[in-house]
């Protein structure tokens, strides 16, 4: 048979990524060494193509042959094999447009070539008969594209192959694409982010949105006490110990979040995985006790986060940007909510000097001890100017003296610790979607259950999703004093009803877009936090830079 490749006892190939790797080397390395897929509108469009087509066969051609063979290392599907004048030729659909070739006639990409030709030496292997060319249907153009199955063709597949499982080897990802026309039809856009890179690079240089402005879906609290989540076709249904039971269509639900002693079934367990839902539990207070979130990432991402946050000097380069934007966060937000408040702004000027002098004595750090001494000083100093925030209106109740966390102690603390606690549970989420292993962190040192590099990202955060959402609805009366709150001598914590009210407050905060100061585009808060968790992954792939550059105006 044809071929010059000898048996691997690699794992097989998929033709589809041979596909991937004709298209971008970084795109097949994404997909089938990090196994990071990720459906978008062209991907169903063309799943939708493939169907009409097959309900549209009269002559029952359009059926899927599975294709394997050891010797090549490939297997694939091909959707539609037909005989013509004796022989088998494969077919293969596309939605868009043919190639041009330079003297105006009609050819196939170079990522399409490579599949059907695979398909068809795969072909040759299984009915151990000549397949003399495929052929590529582009619908877009309403052409078809031959492809000869010569001997150029077979070394082009050799080749993709040897390349393919070169970079199977690699725990290093391609670099971008010198191509930017690629990056605007690719469906991993969002995790490549190539237009940031270039952007970083060429500051200067427009960039070309690509990533989403906002999350796929909402999230899904469950708050009462023996309320539980279940399963109906492609729904989950929330049947409370009283009252009807509510559907939520799966396709619209990105998480779902039970607090206290709320339960989820088996089923509806199931059905979040194939949908790739998390399922965050957490206490009634806030706290996150487990997580299930099935992208988990691969081992190439672990190995390069163990690498690069087993040094020194790149873990205190990175604590040191977020130890900057984190104070210059407090900073912005101290000066932004009393500008035009000429007493106020008094109330608080030992706050927000000493705040610019920890921004000023960053840079001289040597280690992150030092950095850490400087951002607890600059908490305690920030928090006493939050309270000075709160305006005269507020009950006395809502005012403390000092922060307290484990457990809070009055009506403030509750409601930061359990809005943080929401907010731990966005950014594990955020980070196990992008492939990080939450336990190895760069800046907090893990002496709690907390996984520290949650509790890092989670700095750029606490002021604009949270502390600016506590304060400004203090200062609109939106708190009761007495039904928002169960209070003990030893312990102060959220009602049922407080609880929903801080639910329904961090959610539209999460769902608010801002303009990204540095990228130039609006996005909501909840896609920031995952643009963060990625860029953040950047910093030890070759593209560095871009972590915590945002801040607050």
């Amino acid at each position: 048979m044809p071929g010059s490749l000898l048996e691997t006892a690699e794992p097989l190939l998929r033709v589809m990524s041979l596909h991937a790797l004709g298209y971008c080397e970084r795109l097949f390395y994404l997909e089938e060494v990090e196994e990071i897929r990720v459906a978008d509108a062209r991907v169903y469009a063309g799943r939708e193509l493939h169907t009409a087509l097959a309900d549209d066969d009269p002559e029952g051609d359009w059926q899927r042959h599975e294709l394997t063979s050891e010797r090549l290392g490939l297997t694939g599907k091909v959707d539609c094999l037909r005989r013509r004048d004796g022989v088998y030729i494969p077919y293969e659909h596309k939605r868009g447009r043919a190639a041009k070739n330079e003297d105006g006639s009609y050819g196939a990409w170079l990522s399409d070539r490579l599949q059907i030709i695979a398909y068809a030496i795969l072909l040759e292997e299984t009915l151990e008969a000549s397949i003399p060319e495929g052929r590529i249907r582009y619908h877009a153009t309403n052409v078809t594209v031959r492809v000869p199955i010569d001997q150029a063709a077979r070394k082009s597949l050799d080749g993709a192959i040897a390349r393919a499982r070169s970079l199977r080897q690699s725990v290093e990802r391609p670099p971008i694409t010198e191509n930017e026309r690629l990056c605007t039809h690719c469906s991993l856009a969002p995790v490549c982010l190539p237009e940031e890179v270039r952007h970083h690079e060429e500051p200067e240089r427009r960039l070309n949105r690509l990533f989403p402005p906002d999350r796929d879906g909402a999230t899904l609290h469950v708050l009462s006490s023996g309320t539980r989540v279940g399963r109906s076709s492609e729904s989950l249904v929330v049947t409370p110990k009283e009252g009807p039971a509510k559907k939520y269509p799966v396709r619209g639900v990105e998480s779902v979040m039970l607090h206290g002693m709320s339960q989820i079934s088996t089923q509806a367990a199931r059905l979040c995985a194939d949908h790739q839902i998390g399922i965050h539990w957490l206490t009634a207070g806030g706290k996150h006790i487990a997580s299930t979130v099935p992208t988990i990432g691969q081992v190439q991402r672990r190995i390069r986060q163990y690498r690069a946050l087993s040094d020194e000097e790149t873990c205190l380069r990175l604590a040191k940007s977020l130890t900057r934007a984190k104070i210059g966060g407090q900073l912005a937000y101290l000066l932004r909510t009393t500008r035009g408040q000429p007493d106020q702004r008094k109330s608080m000027t030992q706050s927000i000097a000493f705040l610019r002098e920890s921004l000023a004595s960053l840079n001289g750090a040597t280690n992150r001890d030092a950095l850490r001494g400087h951002e607890g000083a600059a908490a305690v100093r920030y928090f006493e100017g939050l309270r000075s925030l709160l305006g005269d209106q507020v009950p006395v109740e809502f005012r403390s003296a000092r922060r307290s966390r484990r457990p809070p102690l009055d009506r403030l603390n509750a409601l930061l610790s359990f809005g943080y606690g929401l907010l731990h549970t966005a950014v594990l989420q955020a980070l196990l979607a992008s492939g990080l292993e939450p336990a190895l962190g760069f800046f907090h040192t893990p002496r709690s259950a907390a996984y520290p590099l949650v509790l890092d990202l989670m700095e750029l955060f606490r002021v604009p999703l949270w502390d600016l959402v506590v304060v400004g609805s203090l200062n609109r009366g939106q708190w009761q004093v007495d039904d928002d709150f169960n209070v003990t001598p030893a312990k102060v914590w959220l009602s049922q009803g407080g609880r929903a009210k801080a639910i329904d407050l961090f959610e539209a905060r999460l769902a608010a877009c801002w303009k990204h100061p540095i990228l130039g585009y609006s996005l909501s808060y909840a896609r920031t936090i995952e643009l963060e968790a990625r860029l953040l992954e950047k910093e030890w792939t070759g593209e560095p830079g871009l972590f915590a550059r945002s801040r607050l105006r």
